[in-house]
């Protein structure tokens, strides 16, 4: 297993799969890498270096018990770029780690950055304040924070269906899809798996936004109710320069695991799209 150690001393693993142009693989909350199960490999078998990492507290990285704000996390992506001397890479970023890919460029600039993907994401904004009528309610939050205190497996379970869209006559994916998920969602720290909340919900990314210039691809399902697509998906696509954005209709926020194969061609046309074709 690969590690690389963050500023703080916290272990980050990460996997590095295949040779060429390397692709950054940045997981939502509250899974790990191991959530990009259809993607990792076929981008690695189509000649990209895939790299996907577990943020900390998740996975099989640290768990310290701070860390767990955006300027951190950043950081951490910054020592992954930095230490593995990564290139012209794509940073593809899912849910909450579209949050990452936003304030890493914000803050360390686009030079060894060359495209961003954001996939059922969280920016730019997702709680509603006086500034930012659009967003969801703080209720919702405290209501995650609340469940997740009171019966975490229990929560995770009933937010996996929500996650992927999956309902009594809808079987979007299976019942070991959800396993799956909870098996992730509880290999977290609970401090972190909290105090994530609070960062992806409470984190402002429209100024981040605003400082992406490399050819961007934005992704979102129109019935997603985790992270809903007026608030986030929508609303980014006019905040970045020239965004190519496609929306997936009836998909879920979970859409790398309920339509793998139409989101891994969307990446590859993208990724093998000249910087023109990609601004188009």
């Amino acid at each position: 297993m690969a590690f690389i150690q963050a500023a703080d001393g916290t272990s980050i693993f990460y996997n590095d799969w295949g040779a060429g142009a390397p692709v950054v693989l940045i997981h939502g909350w509250p899974l790990s890498s191991a959530s990009w199960e259809y993607q990792a490999r076929v981008l690695a078998e189509r000649g990209f270096r895939v790299i996907a990492y577990d943020r900390r507290g998740f996975g099989k990285s640290d768990q310290p018990f701070s860390g767990y704000d955006y300027d951190t996390l950043a950081r951490d992506l910054d020592t992954l770029m930095t230490g593995l001397d990564l290139k012209g890479a794509t940073l593809v970023g899912f849910s909450m780690g579209g949050g990452e890919v936003a304030r890493y460029i914000s803050t360390y600039g686009e030079a060894r950055v060359k495209k961003a993907v954001l996939i059922s994401a969280v920016p730019p904004y997702m709680l509603k304040t006086v500034d930012n009528p659009e967003g969801v309610e703080q209720k919702v939050f405290d209501g995650i924070i609340e469940n997740i205190k009171k019966d975490r497996p229990a929560f995770m379970r009933q937010f996996a269906s929500q996650f992927y869209g999956r309902t009594m006559i809808n079987h979007t994916v299976s019942e070991d899809t959800l396993d799956f998920f909870v098996m992730m969602a509880m290999q977290a720290a609970t401090k972190a798996t909290l105090e994530c909340v609070k960062a992806f919900s409470a984190t402002d990314f429209r100024k981040d936004l605003a400082k992406i210039t490399v050819p961007t691809l934005i992704i979102h399902g129109t019935s997603d109710a985790t992270v809903p697509i007026d608030v986030s998906g929508r609303r980014s696509a006019k905040l970045v320069a020239h965004a190519q954005f496609i929306e997936y209709d009836g998909e879920a926020h979970g859409l790398n695991a309920t339509a793998p194969d139409k989101l891994n061609a969307d990446l590859l046309s993208f990724l093998n799209d000249s910087d023109k074709a990609a601004f188009a």
